[in-house]
């Protein structure tokens, strides 16, 4: 059983490896979310969106992942990071 807790170790470290990068993410998403209101845009570009969900399905499928799993998470970071430049 130590190895399944080894195994485990890894992937609470995987976890918060994630979570770091989608603080970093949604950091960017904001300073993006200033600069859109700088500059009178909207929050919302449905083109930028669609390709990064073209890019991490094309990604996952490199990578041996289910595209269509990968772009479902990725609904849910857009939509919070479109919610942080609201």
């Amino acid at each position: 059983m130590e190895k399944l807790n080894q195994l485990r170790e890894q992937i609470d470290e995987v976890d918060n490896q994630i979570l770091l990068l989608l603080q970093k993410r949604v950091a960017v998403c904001r300073a993006i979310g200033l600069l859109k209101k700088d500059h009178n845009m909207a929050v919302h570009d449905s083109f930028r969106e669609n390709c990064v969900y073209e890019n991490v399905k094309n990604q996952a499928d490199e990578l041996g992942l289910n595209s269509k799993e990968v772009a479902t998470i990725f609904r849910q970071i857009v939509n919070m990071c479109i919610a942080v430049q609201s």
